[in-house]
Protein backbone atom coordinates (compact mmCIF):
# COMPACT_ATOMS: atom_id res chain seq x y z
CA UNK A 1 0.00 0.00 0.00
CA UNK A 2 1.62 3.29 -1.07
CA UNK A 3 1.27 6.64 0.66
CA UNK A 4 -2.14 7.70 1.57
CA UNK A 5 -3.16 10.75 0.36
CA UNK A 6 -4.57 13.72 2.21
CA UNK A 7 -8.20 12.92 1.30
CA UNK A 8 -7.91 9.59 1.85
CA UNK A 9 -6.78 10.35 5.51
CA UNK A 10 -9.81 12.60 6.20
CA UNK A 11 -12.32 10.25 5.05
CA UNK A 12 -11.07 7.77 7.20
CA UNK A 13 -11.24 9.91 10.24
CA UNK A 14 -14.34 9.90 12.53
CA UNK A 15 -15.49 13.51 13.06
CA UNK A 16 -17.48 13.86 16.27
CA UNK A 17 -20.95 15.73 15.46
CA UNK A 18 -19.90 19.96 15.75
CA UNK A 19 -22.47 20.37 18.52
CA UNK A 20 -20.03 17.64 20.49
CA UNK A 21 -17.33 20.51 19.45
CA UNK A 22 -19.04 23.20 20.28
CA UNK A 23 -19.59 22.71 23.99
CA UNK A 24 -15.70 21.99 24.34
CA UNK A 25 -15.85 25.88 23.49
CA UNK A 26 -18.94 26.22 26.01
CA UNK A 27 -21.21 27.78 23.25
CA UNK A 28 -24.75 25.79 23.17
CA UNK A 29 -26.77 24.17 20.45
CA UNK A 30 -29.06 27.21 20.88
CA UNK A 31 -25.93 29.51 19.62
CA UNK A 32 -25.50 27.27 16.53
CA UNK A 33 -26.91 27.66 13.11
CA UNK A 34 -26.21 23.26 11.85
CA UNK A 35 -25.28 22.64 8.20
CA UNK A 36 -25.46 19.42 8.41
CA UNK A 37 -23.89 17.33 11.48
CA UNK A 38 -20.11 18.20 11.21
CA UNK A 39 -20.77 22.11 9.94
CA UNK A 40 -21.98 24.91 11.48
CA UNK A 41 -22.18 28.64 11.74
CA UNK A 42 -22.06 30.39 15.28
CA UNK A 43 -23.71 33.24 16.48
CA UNK A 44 -22.25 36.82 16.58
CA UNK A 45 -23.78 36.78 20.67
CA UNK A 46 -20.94 34.42 21.57
CA UNK A 47 -18.25 37.03 20.79
CA UNK A 48 -16.77 38.55 24.00
CA UNK A 49 -14.77 42.17 24.41
CA UNK A 50 -11.91 41.28 27.04
CA UNK A 51 -9.14 39.37 25.21
CA UNK A 52 -6.28 40.72 27.41
CA UNK A 53 -5.96 37.31 28.74
CA UNK A 54 -6.15 35.14 25.80
CA UNK A 55 -3.02 34.27 23.81
CA UNK A 56 -2.90 34.72 19.84
CA UNK A 57 -0.35 32.82 18.09
CA UNK A 58 0.02 33.93 14.24
CA UNK A 59 1.39 31.40 11.70
CA UNK A 60 3.28 32.79 8.50
CA UNK A 61 6.06 31.28 6.38
CA UNK A 62 9.26 31.89 4.36
CA UNK A 63 8.94 33.27 0.58
CA UNK A 64 6.50 30.41 -1.23
CA UNK A 65 8.03 28.25 -3.80
CA UNK A 66 6.78 24.94 -5.82
CA UNK A 67 8.17 22.98 -2.78
CA UNK A 68 5.97 23.47 -0.58
CA UNK A 69 6.02 25.22 3.40
CA UNK A 70 3.20 23.52 4.54
CA UNK A 71 1.94 26.92 6.87
CA UNK A 72 -2.33 25.48 7.48
CA UNK A 73 -0.59 22.08 8.32
CA UNK A 74 1.34 23.84 10.79
CA UNK A 75 -1.37 25.38 12.01
CA UNK A 76 -3.50 22.74 12.42
CA UNK A 77 -0.85 20.61 13.96
CA UNK A 78 0.59 23.15 16.58
CA UNK A 79 -3.19 24.08 17.92
CA UNK A 80 -3.79 19.97 18.20
CA UNK A 81 -0.03 19.52 20.10
CA UNK A 82 -1.47 22.53 22.25
CA UNK A 83 -4.07 20.28 23.03
CA UNK A 84 -1.94 17.43 23.09
CA UNK A 85 -0.09 19.25 26.42
CA UNK A 86 -2.95 20.63 27.64
CA UNK A 87 -3.96 23.69 26.69
CA UNK A 88 -7.26 25.08 26.00
CA UNK A 89 -7.11 25.99 22.25
CA UNK A 90 -8.84 26.95 18.84
CA UNK A 91 -7.60 27.85 15.74
CA UNK A 92 -8.76 30.24 13.00
CA UNK A 93 -8.22 29.10 9.30
CA UNK A 94 -8.73 31.49 6.06
CA UNK A 95 -11.75 29.54 3.64
CA UNK A 96 -10.14 28.46 0.59
CA UNK A 97 -11.38 29.55 -2.74
CA UNK A 98 -12.32 27.32 -5.60
CA UNK A 99 -9.69 29.18 -8.11
CA UNK A 100 -6.64 27.25 -6.42
CA UNK A 101 -8.34 24.51 -4.92
CA UNK A 102 -9.04 23.50 -8.69
CA UNK A 103 -6.00 25.71 -10.41
CA UNK A 104 -2.66 24.89 -8.99
CA UNK A 105 -2.65 24.67 -5.39
CA UNK A 106 -5.14 21.87 -4.54
CA UNK A 107 -7.39 21.92 -1.40
CA UNK A 108 -6.57 24.36 1.45
CA UNK A 109 -7.26 22.23 4.71
CA UNK A 110 -4.49 21.26 5.83
CA UNK A 111 -1.87 17.80 5.15
CA UNK A 112 -1.59 14.39 6.17
CA UNK A 113 -2.24 13.66 9.75
CA UNK A 114 -3.23 17.72 10.06
CA UNK A 115 -6.33 18.97 8.61
CA UNK A 116 -9.44 20.09 9.32
CA UNK A 117 -12.75 18.12 8.32
CA UNK A 118 -14.52 18.00 6.28
CA UNK A 119 -11.88 18.66 3.55
CA UNK A 120 -13.95 18.48 0.90
CA UNK A 121 -16.97 20.66 2.10
CA UNK A 122 -14.76 23.15 3.23
CA UNK A 123 -12.82 23.17 0.00
CA UNK A 124 -15.78 22.71 -2.14
CA UNK A 125 -18.73 25.50 -1.58
CA UNK A 126 -18.80 25.02 2.18
CA UNK A 127 -21.06 27.02 3.67
CA UNK A 128 -22.25 29.11 0.91
CA UNK A 129 -20.37 32.42 2.30
CA UNK A 130 -18.42 32.88 -1.07
CA UNK A 131 -21.79 32.38 -3.40
CA UNK A 132 -23.04 34.86 -1.04
CA UNK A 133 -20.42 37.54 -1.03
CA UNK A 134 -20.22 37.15 -5.39
CA UNK A 135 -24.25 37.74 -5.52
CA UNK A 136 -23.82 41.21 -3.53
CA UNK A 137 -20.59 41.91 -5.42
CA UNK A 138 -22.75 41.15 -8.43
CA UNK A 139 -25.56 43.10 -6.98
CA UNK A 140 -23.58 46.27 -6.83
CA UNK A 141 -22.72 45.68 -10.20
CA UNK A 142 -26.02 45.60 -12.10
CA UNK A 143 -27.60 48.43 -9.71
CA UNK A 144 -24.59 50.93 -11.27
CA UNK A 145 -25.34 49.42 -14.85
CA UNK A 146 -28.77 49.96 -14.56
CA UNK A 147 -28.72 53.59 -13.00
CA UNK A 148 -26.91 54.65 -16.09
CA UNK A 149 -29.41 53.16 -18.12
CA UNK A 150 -32.36 55.03 -16.17
CA UNK A 151 -31.24 58.32 -16.48
CA UNK A 152 -27.68 57.93 -14.40
CA UNK A 153 -28.65 61.08 -12.25
CA UNK A 154 -25.89 60.58 -10.44
CA UNK A 155 -24.08 61.79 -13.30
CA UNK A 156 -21.73 58.76 -13.09
CA UNK A 157 -18.47 58.24 -15.54
CA UNK A 158 -18.83 55.00 -17.41
CA UNK A 159 -15.11 55.41 -18.17
CA UNK A 160 -14.31 55.55 -14.44
CA UNK A 161 -16.08 52.52 -13.15
CA UNK A 162 -13.68 51.05 -10.92
CA UNK A 163 -15.84 48.23 -9.07
CA UNK A 164 -15.74 45.40 -11.32
CA UNK A 165 -17.94 42.10 -11.27
CA UNK A 166 -16.53 38.70 -9.83
CA UNK A 167 -16.85 34.91 -9.77
CA UNK A 168 -15.07 32.21 -7.65
CA UNK A 169 -13.05 31.15 -10.41
CA UNK A 170 -9.83 30.97 -12.20
CA UNK A 171 -10.73 32.29 -15.50
CA UNK A 172 -8.75 34.67 -17.37
CA UNK A 173 -10.87 34.97 -20.26
CA UNK A 174 -12.86 37.53 -17.93
CA UNK A 175 -10.19 39.81 -17.19
CA UNK A 176 -11.00 42.11 -19.49
CA UNK A 177 -14.47 42.15 -21.22
CA UNK A 178 -17.00 44.55 -23.55
CA UNK A 179 -20.40 44.55 -21.81
CA UNK A 180 -23.86 46.10 -22.66
CA UNK A 181 -23.65 45.97 -26.75
CA UNK A 182 -26.43 45.06 -29.09
CA UNK A 183 -28.52 48.05 -28.55
CA UNK A 184 -30.25 50.58 -26.44
CA UNK A 185 -32.78 47.42 -24.63
CA UNK A 186 -29.36 45.81 -23.85
CA UNK A 187 -27.65 48.39 -21.90
CA UNK A 188 -24.77 51.37 -21.97
CA UNK A 189 -21.93 49.92 -24.04
CA UNK A 190 -18.52 49.89 -21.16
CA UNK A 191 -15.50 47.86 -20.86
CA UNK A 192 -15.63 46.15 -17.44
CA UNK A 193 -14.35 42.90 -16.06
CA UNK A 194 -14.16 39.82 -13.62
CA UNK A 195 -11.96 39.76 -10.10
CA UNK A 196 -11.92 36.82 -8.52
CA UNK A 197 -14.18 36.85 -5.53
CA UNK A 198 -11.43 36.52 -2.83
CA UNK A 199 -10.33 40.02 -4.59
CA UNK A 200 -13.88 41.51 -4.16
CA UNK A 201 -13.45 44.09 -1.70
CA UNK A 202 -16.90 43.08 0.07
CA UNK A 203 -14.53 39.48 0.78
CA UNK A 204 -12.73 41.97 2.82
CA UNK A 205 -15.22 44.39 4.27
CA UNK A 206 -16.61 41.09 5.50
CA UNK A 207 -13.84 39.93 7.19
CA UNK A 208 -12.92 43.69 8.84
CA UNK A 209 -16.37 44.13 10.12
CA UNK A 210 -16.98 43.48 13.66
CA UNK A 211 -20.73 43.09 13.45
CA UNK A 212 -23.98 43.73 10.94
CA UNK A 213 -24.07 47.65 11.70
CA UNK A 214 -20.50 47.77 11.35
CA UNK A 215 -20.90 45.48 8.07
CA UNK A 216 -23.48 47.88 6.38
CA UNK A 217 -21.31 51.14 7.32
CA UNK A 218 -18.35 49.70 5.26
CA UNK A 219 -20.63 48.83 2.80
CA UNK A 220 -21.90 52.13 2.11
CA UNK A 221 -18.22 53.82 2.03
CA UNK A 222 -17.37 51.31 -1.21
CA UNK A 223 -16.37 53.27 -4.11
CA UNK A 224 -17.50 52.05 -7.15
CA UNK A 225 -15.94 54.72 -9.20
CA UNK A 226 -16.44 58.84 -9.50
CA UNK A 227 -18.55 60.69 -11.52
CA UNK A 228 -17.91 63.50 -14.45
CA UNK A 229 -16.58 65.59 -11.77
CA UNK A 230 -14.11 63.73 -10.12
CA UNK A 231 -15.92 62.96 -7.17
CA UNK A 232 -16.07 59.44 -5.85
CA UNK A 233 -19.81 57.79 -6.00
CA UNK A 234 -20.37 55.00 -2.86
CA UNK A 235 -22.84 52.29 -2.67
CA UNK A 236 -24.57 54.19 -0.29
CA UNK A 237 -24.96 56.58 -3.04
CA UNK A 238 -26.87 53.61 -4.94
CA UNK A 239 -29.40 52.63 -2.15
CA UNK A 240 -27.24 49.06 -2.41
CA UNK A 241 -26.72 48.73 1.30
CA UNK A 242 -29.62 47.09 2.80
CA UNK A 243 -30.24 44.61 -0.04
CA UNK A 244 -26.22 43.49 0.15
CA UNK A 245 -26.56 43.28 4.11
CA UNK A 246 -29.65 41.04 3.64
CA UNK A 247 -27.28 38.91 1.25
CA UNK A 248 -24.87 38.22 3.73
CA UNK A 249 -26.75 38.11 6.99
CA UNK A 250 -25.33 34.76 7.13
CA UNK A 251 -22.24 34.66 5.53
CA UNK A 252 -20.86 37.00 8.73
CA UNK A 253 -21.16 34.19 10.95
CA UNK A 254 -18.32 32.30 11.61
CA UNK A 255 -18.18 28.69 10.93
CA UNK A 256 -16.88 25.79 12.93
CA UNK A 257 -15.60 22.96 11.98
CA UNK A 258 -12.65 20.50 13.53
CA UNK A 259 -9.33 19.02 13.11
CA UNK A 260 -8.86 15.22 13.03
CA UNK A 261 -8.00 15.34 16.18
CA UNK A 262 -11.83 17.71 16.75
CA UNK A 263 -9.76 20.69 18.40
CA UNK A 264 -12.41 23.46 17.24
CA UNK A 265 -11.28 25.68 14.07
CA UNK A 266 -13.16 28.73 12.98
CA UNK A 267 -13.12 29.04 9.37
CA UNK A 268 -14.26 32.25 7.84
CA UNK A 269 -13.44 34.40 5.18
CA UNK A 270 -10.63 34.17 2.57
CA UNK A 271 -9.31 37.30 1.32
CA UNK A 272 -5.83 36.11 -0.81
CA UNK A 273 -2.65 38.02 0.31
CA UNK A 274 -1.06 38.96 -2.90
CA UNK A 275 -3.77 41.21 -4.34
CA UNK A 276 -5.98 41.39 -0.69
CA UNK A 277 -5.01 41.14 2.94
CA UNK A 278 -4.54 37.92 3.67
CA UNK A 279 -6.22 37.27 6.82
CA UNK A 280 -9.42 35.39 8.28
CA UNK A 281 -12.30 37.59 9.65
CA UNK A 282 -11.65 39.31 12.87
CA UNK A 283 -15.10 38.24 13.88
CA UNK A 284 -14.27 34.35 13.70
CA UNK A 285 -10.58 35.83 15.44
CA UNK A 286 -12.07 37.50 18.31
CA UNK A 287 -14.56 34.74 18.49
CA UNK A 288 -11.77 31.87 18.83
CA UNK A 289 -10.60 34.05 21.70
CA UNK A 290 -14.04 34.33 23.41
CA UNK A 291 -14.19 30.50 23.70
CA UNK A 292 -10.50 29.29 24.33
CA UNK A 293 -7.16 30.61 26.08
CA UNK A 294 -4.89 29.84 23.15
CA UNK A 295 -5.78 30.75 19.36
CA UNK A 296 -3.87 29.63 16.47
CA UNK A 297 -4.57 31.46 13.12
CA UNK A 298 -2.08 32.15 9.87
CA UNK A 299 -1.49 34.62 7.50
CA UNK A 300 -1.33 34.13 3.81
CA UNK A 301 1.89 34.06 1.90
CA UNK A 302 5.15 34.99 2.88
CA UNK A 303 5.69 36.97 6.27
CA UNK A 304 6.02 40.20 3.45
CA UNK A 305 2.66 40.08 2.91
CA UNK A 306 0.34 38.39 4.74
CA UNK A 307 2.00 38.78 8.07
CA UNK A 308 2.70 42.30 7.36
CA UNK A 309 -1.50 42.92 6.58
CA UNK A 310 -2.02 41.28 9.73
CA UNK A 311 -0.25 43.73 11.60
CA UNK A 312 -0.89 46.92 9.74
CA UNK A 313 -4.06 46.40 8.31
CA UNK A 314 -5.77 43.52 10.52
CA UNK A 315 -4.41 44.20 13.98
CA UNK A 316 -4.71 47.91 13.56
CA UNK A 317 -8.39 48.03 12.55
CA UNK A 318 -9.54 45.50 15.21
CA UNK A 319 -7.35 46.15 18.53
CA UNK A 320 -5.89 42.47 18.15
CA UNK A 321 -2.46 41.82 19.19
CA UNK A 322 -0.22 38.76 18.64
CA UNK A 323 1.91 37.20 21.21
CA UNK A 324 4.23 35.17 19.14
CA UNK A 325 4.84 34.22 15.93
CA UNK A 326 5.61 30.95 14.46
CA UNK A 327 7.43 31.21 10.64
CA UNK A 328 7.42 28.13 8.67
CA UNK A 329 9.95 26.82 6.38
CA UNK A 330 11.15 23.67 4.68
CA UNK A 331 14.65 22.90 4.20
CA UNK A 332 13.24 21.30 0.47
CA UNK A 333 11.90 25.11 0.20
CA UNK A 334 15.22 26.68 1.35
CA UNK A 335 17.09 24.65 -0.95
CA UNK A 336 14.87 25.84 -4.21
CA UNK A 337 15.19 29.23 -2.86
CA UNK A 338 19.22 28.45 -2.77
CA UNK A 339 19.02 27.55 -6.92
CA UNK A 340 18.10 23.73 -6.74
CA UNK A 341 15.78 22.50 -9.10
CA UNK A 342 12.32 21.05 -8.12
CA UNK A 343 13.42 17.55 -8.90
CA UNK A 344 16.85 17.67 -7.39
CA UNK A 345 15.42 18.60 -4.22
CA UNK A 346 15.73 16.23 -2.24
CA UNK A 347 19.18 15.43 -2.34
CA UNK A 348 20.95 16.57 0.40
CA UNK A 349 22.66 19.65 -0.17
CA UNK A 350 24.10 22.19 2.00
CA UNK A 351 25.89 24.65 -0.05
CA UNK A 352 22.26 25.44 -1.49
CA UNK A 353 20.57 25.25 1.70
CA UNK A 354 23.15 27.88 3.07
CA UNK A 355 22.44 30.36 -0.17
CA UNK A 356 18.70 30.39 0.53
CA UNK A 357 18.64 30.51 4.05
CA UNK A 358 19.07 34.31 3.64
CA UNK A 359 15.19 34.07 2.54
CA UNK A 360 14.34 32.70 6.12
CA UNK A 361 16.74 34.70 8.07
CA UNK A 362 15.14 38.27 6.51
CA UNK A 363 11.43 36.93 7.31
CA UNK A 364 12.74 36.48 11.35
CA UNK A 365 14.20 39.73 11.25
CA UNK A 366 11.28 41.62 10.13
CA UNK A 367 9.04 39.32 12.59
CA UNK A 368 11.21 40.24 15.28
CA UNK A 369 13.22 43.72 14.94
CA UNK A 370 10.22 45.63 12.64
CA UNK A 371 7.13 43.99 13.75
CA UNK A 372 8.84 43.47 17.43
CA UNK A 373 7.64 40.27 17.81
CA UNK A 374 8.99 37.13 19.42
CA UNK A 375 9.30 33.94 17.29
CA UNK A 376 10.31 30.69 16.35
CA UNK A 377 11.40 28.98 12.91
CA UNK A 378 9.11 25.26 12.94
CA UNK A 379 10.83 22.77 10.02
CA UNK A 380 8.02 20.91 8.50
CA UNK A 381 10.05 17.90 8.76
CA UNK A 382 10.64 15.91 5.32
CA UNK A 383 11.70 12.53 4.82
CA UNK A 384 14.62 13.74 2.50
CA UNK A 385 15.85 16.41 5.50
CA UNK A 386 19.52 14.88 6.46
CA UNK A 387 20.01 15.80 10.24
CA UNK A 388 23.46 18.15 8.73
CA UNK A 389 21.05 20.11 6.76
CA UNK A 390 18.58 20.58 9.77
CA UNK A 391 21.57 21.20 12.39
CA UNK A 392 22.29 24.16 9.68
CA UNK A 393 19.11 25.99 9.62
CA UNK A 394 19.32 25.84 13.63
CA UNK A 395 23.07 27.34 13.84
CA UNK A 396 22.17 30.31 11.59
CA UNK A 397 18.50 30.91 13.15
CA UNK A 398 20.30 30.71 16.85
CA UNK A 399 22.85 33.45 15.62
CA UNK A 400 19.76 35.70 15.48
CA UNK A 401 18.28 34.41 18.92
CA UNK A 402 15.42 32.79 17.61
CA UNK A 403 14.85 29.12 18.22
CA UNK A 404 14.54 26.02 15.72
CA UNK A 405 11.78 23.90 16.38
CA UNK A 406 11.11 20.45 14.03
CA UNK A 407 7.55 20.20 13.30
CA UNK A 408 6.37 16.61 12.57
CA UNK A 409 2.54 17.08 12.30
CA UNK A 410 2.05 16.23 8.63
CA UNK A 411 3.14 12.37 9.89
CA UNK A 412 2.58 11.93 13.42
CA UNK A 413 -0.70 15.15 14.03
CA UNK A 414 -0.35 17.08 17.40
CA UNK A 415 2.06 14.04 18.97
CA UNK A 416 4.29 15.56 16.04
CA UNK A 417 3.54 19.33 17.19
CA UNK A 418 4.29 19.34 21.10
CA UNK A 419 8.11 20.74 20.89
CA UNK A 420 6.72 23.18 18.91
CA UNK A 421 3.49 23.93 21.03
CA UNK A 422 5.91 23.79 24.33
CA UNK A 423 7.62 26.54 22.38
CA UNK A 424 4.79 28.64 21.89
CA UNK A 425 4.03 28.50 24.95
CA UNK A 426 7.03 30.05 26.65
CA UNK A 427 6.90 32.58 23.63
CA UNK A 428 3.76 33.78 24.61
CA UNK A 429 5.00 34.25 28.25
CA UNK A 430 7.71 36.81 27.12
CA UNK A 431 7.81 40.46 26.43
CA UNK A 432 6.33 41.73 23.41
CA UNK A 433 7.29 45.13 21.27
CA UNK A 434 4.71 44.81 18.83
CA UNK A 435 4.87 47.88 16.41
CA UNK A 436 3.30 48.57 13.07
CA UNK A 437 5.73 49.09 9.80
CA UNK A 438 4.14 52.63 9.41
CA UNK A 439 1.61 55.43 11.12
CA UNK A 440 -1.69 56.44 10.05
CA UNK A 441 -0.87 60.00 9.75
CA UNK A 442 2.05 59.00 6.99
CA UNK A 443 1.24 60.08 3.59
CA UNK A 444 -0.11 57.23 0.85
CA UNK A 445 3.62 57.46 -0.75
CA UNK A 446 6.04 57.66 2.69
CA UNK A 447 3.66 54.09 3.97
CA UNK A 448 4.18 52.29 0.72
CA UNK A 449 8.10 53.54 1.16
CA UNK A 450 8.58 52.10 4.37
CA UNK A 451 6.86 48.57 3.79
CA UNK A 452 9.11 48.57 0.69
CA UNK A 453 12.40 49.74 2.06
CA UNK A 454 11.67 47.61 6.16
CA UNK A 455 10.25 44.57 4.97
CA UNK A 456 11.23 43.76 1.25
CA UNK A 457 14.71 45.81 1.98
CA UNK A 458 13.90 47.24 -1.58
CA UNK A 459 16.05 51.03 -2.34
CA UNK A 460 12.94 53.09 -3.45
CA UNK A 461 10.08 52.85 -4.46
CA UNK A 462 9.07 54.18 -8.03
CA UNK A 463 5.50 55.57 -8.89
CA UNK A 464 4.98 54.51 -13.00
CA UNK A 465 1.62 55.41 -15.30
CA UNK A 466 -1.53 56.04 -13.63
CA UNK A 467 -0.05 55.77 -10.19
CA UNK A 468 1.57 59.47 -9.70
CA UNK A 469 -1.77 61.10 -10.67
CA UNK A 470 -3.94 58.49 -8.61
CA UNK A 471 -1.63 59.29 -5.35
CA UNK A 472 -2.57 63.10 -6.05
CA UNK A 473 -6.37 62.54 -6.16
CA UNK A 474 -6.78 60.20 -3.45
CA UNK A 475 -4.59 62.52 -0.91
CA UNK A 476 -7.01 65.34 -2.49
CA UNK A 477 -10.40 63.06 -1.81
CA UNK A 478 -8.79 62.83 1.68
CA UNK A 479 -7.88 58.98 1.76
CA UNK A 480 -4.44 59.28 3.12
CA UNK A 481 -4.86 58.26 6.39
CA UNK A 482 -5.96 54.63 5.68
CA UNK A 483 -3.40 51.89 5.61
CA UNK A 484 -1.87 50.16 2.48
CA UNK A 485 -2.40 46.76 1.07
CA UNK A 486 -0.14 46.15 -1.30
CA UNK A 487 -0.65 43.59 -4.09
CA UNK A 488 2.58 42.54 -4.81
CA UNK A 489 3.81 39.10 -6.18
CA UNK A 490 3.95 36.04 -3.46
CA UNK A 491 7.14 34.26 -4.90
CA UNK A 492 9.71 36.81 -4.11
CA UNK A 493 10.94 40.35 -1.28
CA UNK A 494 10.68 42.36 -4.73
CA UNK A 495 7.91 42.48 -7.52
CA UNK A 496 10.01 40.20 -9.73
CA UNK A 497 8.95 36.60 -8.85
CA UNK A 498 12.27 35.51 -10.45
CA UNK A 499 14.49 36.92 -7.89
CA UNK A 500 14.47 34.36 -4.95
CA UNK A 501 16.50 34.54 -1.66
CA UNK A 502 16.44 38.10 -0.40
CA UNK A 503 17.32 40.44 -2.92
CA UNK A 504 18.30 43.50 -1.82
CA UNK A 505 18.47 47.19 -3.37
CA UNK A 506 15.71 47.16 -6.43
CA UNK A 507 13.30 49.34 -7.00
CA UNK A 508 9.71 48.37 -6.73
CA UNK A 509 7.87 49.71 -9.14
CA UNK A 510 3.72 51.20 -8.21
CA UNK A 511 1.43 51.51 -11.39
CA UNK A 512 -1.79 51.29 -9.90
CA UNK A 513 -3.24 52.44 -6.96
CA UNK A 514 -6.99 51.78 -5.94
CA UNK A 515 -9.17 52.96 -2.18
CA UNK A 516 -11.14 50.53 -0.63
CA UNK A 517 -12.90 52.63 1.27
CA UNK A 518 -15.29 50.22 2.82
CA UNK A 519 -12.72 48.01 4.24
CA UNK A 520 -10.68 51.03 5.06
CA UNK A 521 -7.25 50.42 2.98
CA UNK A 522 -5.89 51.58 -0.41
CA UNK A 523 -4.55 48.65 -2.65
CA UNK A 524 -0.65 49.31 -4.18
CA UNK A 525 -0.71 47.15 -7.11
CA UNK A 526 3.22 46.45 -8.11
CA UNK A 527 4.73 44.08 -11.24
CA UNK A 528 2.77 42.24 -13.06
CA UNK A 529 0.21 40.76 -10.19
CA UNK A 530 -3.48 40.10 -11.15
CA UNK A 531 -7.04 40.42 -9.62
CA UNK A 532 -7.92 37.35 -11.70
CA UNK A 533 -5.72 34.60 -11.91
CA UNK A 534 -5.60 31.76 -14.75
CA UNK A 535 -5.71 28.02 -14.79
CA UNK A 536 -2.06 26.10 -15.09
CA UNK A 537 -1.69 24.02 -18.05
CA UNK A 538 -2.71 20.90 -16.16
CA UNK A 539 -4.90 22.11 -13.62
CA UNK A 540 -5.91 20.16 -10.49
CA UNK A 541 -9.72 20.24 -11.70
CA UNK A 542 -8.56 17.18 -14.15
CA UNK A 543 -7.72 15.04 -10.91
CA UNK A 544 -11.25 15.62 -9.28
CA UNK A 545 -14.01 12.82 -9.13
CA UNK A 546 -16.88 11.44 -7.58
CA UNK A 547 -18.05 8.45 -7.27
CA UNK A 548 -21.63 6.88 -7.35
CA UNK A 549 -21.79 6.78 -3.44
CA UNK A 550 -20.93 10.66 -3.63
CA UNK A 551 -17.39 10.24 -2.26
CA UNK A 552 -14.68 12.50 -3.70
CA UNK A 553 -11.51 12.06 -4.90
CA UNK A 554 -8.58 14.42 -6.19
CA UNK A 555 -8.86 17.09 -3.91
CA UNK A 556 -5.29 16.50 -2.78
Amino acid sequence: MGMKTDIEIAQESQMLPIVEVAKKLNIQEDDLDLYGKYKAKISLKKVGKDFSSKKLVLVTAITPTPAGEGKTTTTVGLADGLKKIGKDVAVALREPSLGPVFGVKGGAAGGGYAQVVPMEDINLHFTGDFHAIGVANNLLSALIDNHIQQGNTLRIDNRRITWKRVMDMNDRQLRFIVCGLSGKANGTPREDGFDITVASEIMAVLCLSNDINDLKEKLGKMVIGYNYDGKPITASDLKAVGAMAALLKDAIKPNLVQTLEHTPAFIHGGPFANIAHGCNSVMATKLALSNAEYVITEAGFGADLGAEKFIDIKCRKSNLRPNAVVIVASVRALKHHGGVKKEDLSKENLEALQKGLPNLLQHVDNVKNVYGLPCVVAINAFPTDTKEELDLVEKECKKLGVNVALSEVWAKGGEGGKALAEEVVKLCNEKNNFKFVYEDEDSILEKITKIAKKVYRAKEVQLVGNAIKQIKELEALGYSNLPICMAKTQYSFSDDPTKLGAPKDFILQVRNLKVCAGAGFIVALTGEIMTMPGLPKVPSAEKVDVDENGVISGLF
